[in-house]
């Protein structure tokens, strides 16, 4: 039976977790540690980065692990890197867990942009009420236009000072809903969305309510990483670890 090191800290990492569990396999699920209260999880858990490249290499020696999962957020790709890197060098089969990415509909005004910096470049002249749903990590790519009001929504309360000399913060974990959303929008004015193109159904919610509403989005799209095995349900993955071992799943 392999050893397996699943990198998470999404929705669709918790349920590759319990199919894991319920087939008994040998996992470790870690965490990297970026929010304070990370969701239990059905395996031995590890919270905390490796330390690169080198410590992810000791680690998967150190902890005998055959096989990885790259379950992470679609825009972690640092983490992402380092692991096909990682892997490469320990001789060990990783596969990545990503959610396809979102696509547009009739009635999405949706703006492709390439990175943070260009979404906030891309922002409107006059002064608006944005809803920046980006997470608390890239926030500094908009203190160049201070001249919005931006409505943040994080998982943990922010520590110490915002780059953004005007914002509003709403404290919130996932999924959201249809409603929720709308009413939150409505509630702040919001004018226009900035949203990672994250992909999946626990926060699609947002883009759903600014097509509702006739609200414009900017999409952010998910930075390149290097080639690997991917597939977008738990399934598949279940499916390449008996490709690759005698996993009873």
């Amino acid at each position: 039976m392999p050893r397996i090191l699943v990198l998470g800290g999404t929705t669709e990492a918790s349920a590759l977790a319990r199919a894991l569990a319920k087939a008994g396999a040998d996992a470790v699920f870690s965490y990297a540690g970026r929010t304070s209260a990370p969701v239990a999880q059905p395996l031995p858990t590890r919270v905390g980065g490796f330390g690169g490249i080198g410590g992810l290499v000791e680690f998967l020696r150190e902890q005998g692990i055959t096989r990885v999962v790259d379950a992470t957020h679609p825009f972690a790709a640092q983490m992402s890197t380092h692991a096909v890197v990682a892997c490469g060098q320990a001789g060990v089969p990783l596969c990545a867990l990503e959610r396809a990415p979102w696509k547009a509909g009739p009635g999405d005004r949706w703006t492709h942009v390439p990175d943070f910096i260009a979404a906030a470049q891309a922002l409107p002249a006059s002064p608006g009420r944005i809803f920046l749903a980006i997470g608390r990590q890239h926030l500094q790519a908009f203190a160049a236009r201070p001249e919005h009001l931006y409505l943040l929504r994080l998982v943990d309360p922010p520590e110490g000072l915002l780059p953004l000399p005007r914002a509003e913060v709403a404290v919130s974990r996932g999924p959201f809903t249809l409603d929720g959303d709308r009413a939150l929008m409505v509630r702040h004015g919001i004018d226009l969305v900035v949203a990672k193109n994250a992909g999946g159904s626990g926060a699609r919610a947002k883009l759903d309510a600014a097509r509702m509403l006739g609200l414009p989005v900017l999409l952010i799209d998910r930075p390149a990483v290097p080639d690997r095995p991917v597939a977008h349900e738990v399934a598949g993955v279940l499916r390449w670890l008996g490709h690759h071992a005698d996993l009873g799943v």
